[in-house]
């Protein structure tokens, strides 16, 4: 039987060949779901900077800064003597510190560009700046900070007293001490405004005891060695005893600076023993005339709180923490006759 031959046509082997590349007149464009994903993507960036912009601002953001760029005294502290080397308190920080780092964020301002003042965390940074002296460790060297940024000084003493309130709770007279050293910077013009502004969310009669503290820390000023250590009881005896018994600032005077005491218990029990005195005085003693206040035996006599006068022949001489800046002026100016 015949075998048929199979015939190829004239088109197959065009047919075979790769078809023509066909090129379009339109270039190729993204797809709808990158484009609208890319915007998205941009729209949560630029809203996330503004939040971190906005928070930085108002003082929310916890930045970690140099140790060294933050400055301790830019404010005076509230605290009357804070950080000392045998403070269990800051023994136990210092601790905690090397065993689980800082927990909670100190408050700075912004002095000038990469310089911090300190508004409250004092304690923190000292523990900080004793545990990289002692390791050497690059961890210590940073503090981890809330930037603020007070309006003004006012607002600033302020935050630093309501912050240790909070956390520690200051003694009467370190309320009373930064209420003074508040005027005498400057922030506030006389001490009843401080008072009310510093502690503006303390009841009526917690300021007035911090009121009787101030006039404390104004006659005694450094005659007291422990004053935080002085009671709210016994610190209101002083008072009283400032304002009843006259001459009683400068026997108090006297009196610590011949015990010296070496101890707040020491210290206590020559104020002690000083009201004890001064009361058994006030039983026996004739009351004075009406607005003479005598001079005490041997001391200088009290003029006006916290100024003290002893005359020698041909000299006067005014002491006490009231002798400040202010007073020396008005008195030269009332010498001169102005």
């Amino acid at each position: 039987m015949a075998r048929r031959k199979r015939l190829s046509g004239p088109l197959d082997d065009y047919l075979a060949g790769a078809a023509p590349e066909t090129k379009s007149a339109f270039g190729p464009s993204a797809p709808i779901a990158r484009v609208a994903g890319d915007a998205a993507a941009s729209a949560a960036l630029a809203e996330l900077a503004g939040a971190l912009a906005d928070a930085r601002s108002e003082g929310r953001l916890v930045e970690r800064l140099p140790l060294d760029a933050v400055e301790t005294g830019w404010l005076v502290r509230d605290r009357a003597s804070p950080g000392q080397p045998d403070d269990p308190d800051l023994a136990a920080l210092v601790e905690s510190l090397r065993s689980h780092g800082q927990r909670s964020p100190i408050e700075v301002a912004e002095t000038a560009p990469g310089r911090y003042g300190l508004i409250s965390g004092w304690r923190r940074v000292t523990a900080l700046r004793q545990l990289h002296a002692e390791t050497g460790e690059a961890r210590f060297a940073t503090v981890l900070a809330f930037l603020r940024r007070p309006e003004t000084a006012e607002a600033a003493y302020v935050a630093m007293v309501e912050e240790n309130e909070i956390r520690l709770g200051l003694s009467f007279y370190e309320r009373a001490r930064i209420v003074a050293k508040s005027v005498e910077a400057g922030v506030f013009a006389a001490p009843q405004e401080a008072l009310r502004h510093l502690f503006a969310t303390a009841s009526r009669a917690k300021r007035s005891k911090v009121g009787s503290f101030l006039r404390i820390y104004q006659v005694l000023g450094d005659a007291l060695r422990f004053p935080e250590a002085l009671s709210e009881r016994q610190g209101l005896a002083v008072a009283k005893a400032l304002e009843e018994e006259p001459g009683f600032g400068a026997r108090l005077h006297a009196a610590l600076a011949r015990a010296a005491p070496a101890t707040a218990e020491a210290e206590r029990d020559a104020i002690a023993a000083a009201l004890a005195a001064g009361a058994a005085a006030s039983r026996t003693a004739a009351p004075p005339a009406p607005g003479v206040t005598p001079p005490a035996a041997g001391g200088p006599e009290e003029i006006r709180p916290g100024v003290f006068l002893s005359r020698r022949a041909g000299r006067v001489l005014l002491s006490g923490p009231g002798v400040d800046a202010a007073l020396c002026a008005r008195l030269e100016r009332w010498l001169r006759g102005g």
